[in-house]
């Protein structure tokens, strides 16, 4: 589990990944040399995945959101394993959930229209047959959107 110095990167680094560790050292109460050695570790032992950047989906061209409960026939391990391979690759995909409840999956998937997510749904069902069936939310705007984790500054 990390530190208390490292919680506090954590949450930082989260909320903007290019700030300096000569910058992050401002705030944290640590040295420029050691923010670097922790922020190396943490990317070392996989609790910083990825350094990202968030773009304006309207600026890009996919101003449009979907909100998707997937059902699948069998939970055949070999056939979920296929599934969730197929929506790993797929970059309209943002985000894919293993969930309980009516839906097996919760995909939330971008697109520039939704002729083109027709098109990526008749291609998913056509490509993975263990699929049941789908539910279609569009999203009619973005209340909030992140992916930052919540990291507590103390072990309570």
């Amino acid at each position: 589990m990390p530190d208390a110095f490292d919680r506090q990167l954590l949450n930082l680094v989260q909320e903007d990944a290019s700030l300096t560790a000569e910058q992050l050292s401002e705030t944290v109460a640590l040295s420029v040399s050691a923010i670097q050695r922790r922020l190396r570790r943490l990317h070392e032992t996989g609790v910083i995945q990825r350094n990202i950047a968030v773009a304006d989906p309207q600026l890009v061209g996919r101003p449009t959101f979907f909100v998707v409960g997937l059902q699948v026939e069998r939970e055949r391990p070999e056939l979920l394993a296929q599934l969730r391979r197929w929506l790993a690759s797929e970059e309209q995909v943002q985000q894919a959930f293993y969930v309980t409840g009516e839906a097996d999956f919760v995909l939330v998937v971008t697109a520039p229209s939704t002729a083109s997510y027709d098109e990526l749904m008749s291609r998913m069902v056509k490509e993975n047959s263990n699929i049941r069936r789908f539910t279609t939310n569009v999203a009619l705007g973005v209340v909030k959107r992140g992916l930052t984790i919540p990291v507590p500054l103390s072990d309570d």
